[in-house]
């Protein structure tokens, strides 16, 4: 089956990709279902997504809530329409978690429903219907690392359950317990994450090369690098296996080049004491990866760069002077699960850097669909596509409300942010694998 991809900005998109305004995007895996009609038979709960909801990220963990065995129901979510609100039956523990946690909602009988059903039938919305809630794993570094996770913070703000892996666990085949995984700011080139020339004194990362160059020895691997891949191999069968990977900052950016640098030796010989392979650009296959091609490596131990993946915005010293990026606008009906990705209240969301800040244009794949960028340049912010029976979304950038979050600085505190667009294109990947999915074909 196809899933049809279109923009009203899609001529912004480089010539490289197909010139004409349907973007044809394969899924192997069962299409997701989109209702052709629907009926409200008595009151429903409206948790309204736009600029006059209280906590945008909090109704999240609300839709979350109501998704979990214990209580079984059934959400749907009004894409487009309102900011991408959600509907579920009413029901006085609804009400109380929501007003709990300081998420705004009304009460509507059906017949106000009704009405809502039939503006989404003639406007660019759609109703799509959330059965499961799907069960998270966050992919986190044993110890007190010297840097926080936008996604962790998200999803603790939200009250949404997950569970943390690692590489034995992630070796020992634990990703097929999840729906959602998510990785930040990982390096899985072995080379530490290109903070050598900065922090090579610094406790944590002296402890944090020490642990890793222990593991690799009992896990059996004769190199941290080779070790890194065999994860990142793991992480995309995963993937391939109808998963969904979500990721940020750096951890694009290395998978892709763990992936492609399949038996050459890429890490600098000041972070490992081995000499790298000097072509190793030629040996890189490209294929191997998700998302990236005939991108470069970045071989100096003193840059902090991995690759030329990563495309910092102009200004970077003055944040008022960076420019926004812009989600792209999807067909509802046609391309649900786009749609999906950019729901919010907002239409631009302001830059944030991060080791991995945004993607080059002409280094994403042409099967790769783009969900936002800066119009007019090459820097890509947000894309999405699929491998085998799964998919992945990469988000540039480190922290949606930190727009130059520095080692060892202290976390976002989310109570400030409440209703951040950035941080809801982390949540709207959070609950996509709920999505109904119709029966495979065969």
């Amino acid at each position: 089956m196809y899933l049809f991809y279109s923009s009203v900005r899609y001529n912004e998109i480089n010539m490289k990709r197909i010139t004409v305004f349907i973007f044809i995007l394969l899924i192997s895996v069962a299409a997701f279902a989109r209702a052709e009609t629907w009926q409200a038979s008595g009151p429903m709960i409206l948790i309204y997504m736009d600029e006059q909801q209280t906590d945008h990220l909090r109704a999240y963990g609300v839709a979350y809530w109501c998704l979990e065995p214990e209580r079984g129901q059934k959400v749907q979510w009004l894409l487009n329409y309102r900011g991408g609100s959600f509907l579920v039956s009413d029901a006085q523990e609804i009400r109380d978690r929501a007003t709990l946690v300081g998420v705004s909602y009304k009460v509507i009988d059906a017949a106000a429903v009704n009405r809502i059903y039939q503006e989404i039938q003639g406007i660019n919305a759609e109703v799509v219907l959330l059965e499961k809630a799907p069960k998270v794993a966050v992919y986190v570094t044993p110890g007190n690392e010297p840097w926080d996770d936008a996604v962790r913070l998200a999803l603790d703000y939200s009250k949404i359950p997950y569970d943390t892996v690692y590489d034995r666990g992630v070796l020992a085949g634990d990703l097929k317990k999840y729906d959602w995984l998510h990785l930040h700011h990982e390096d899985f080139t072995g080379q530490f994450g290109k903070f050598y020339s900065s922090f090579r004194n610094a406790d944590w990362y002296i402890r944090s090369v020490q642990q890793a160059e222990k593991l690799t020895k009992e896990l059996g691997f004769p190199s941290v690098q080779k070790e890194k891949r065999a994860v990142s191999l793991a992480i995309r069968e995963y993937v391939e296996s109808g998963g969904f990977l979500f990721a940020m900052c750096s951890a694009p950016d290395s998978l892709d080049v763990a992936l492609a640098a399949k038996d050459v030796d890429i890490v600098p010989p000041e972070i490992d004491g081995t000499a790298a392979d000097r072509n190793a650009d030629q040996k890189l296959q490209y294929s191997e990866g998700l998302a990236f091609t005939d991108f470069r490596l970045v071989k100096d131990a003193m840059i902090y760069e991995i690759s030329d993946i990563d495309i910092m915005p102009p200004n970077v010293s003055n944040p008022l002077l960076a420019p926004d990026f812009e989600l792209f606008e999807f067909s509802a009906k046609q391309d649900p699960v786009l749609t999906i990705f950019v729901q919010n209240h907002r239409s631009s969301v302001h830059e944030f850097l991060g080791q991995t800040t945004a993607f080059h244009r002409d280094l994403i794949r042409d099967d790769v669909a783009i969900l936002g960028d800066t119009p007019g340049t090459d820097r890509v912010k947000y894309i999405h596509g699929n491998r085998s029976a799964g998919s992945f979304t990469f988000l540039g950038g480190h922290d949606p409300e930190d727009f130059a979050h520095m080692v060892g600085e202290r976390p976002t505190e989310m109570d400030l942010h409440k209703n951040s667009p950035g941080y809801r294109l982390i949540l709207n990947n959070v609950l996509f694998p709920a999505m109904k999915k119709k029966e495979k074909k065969t």
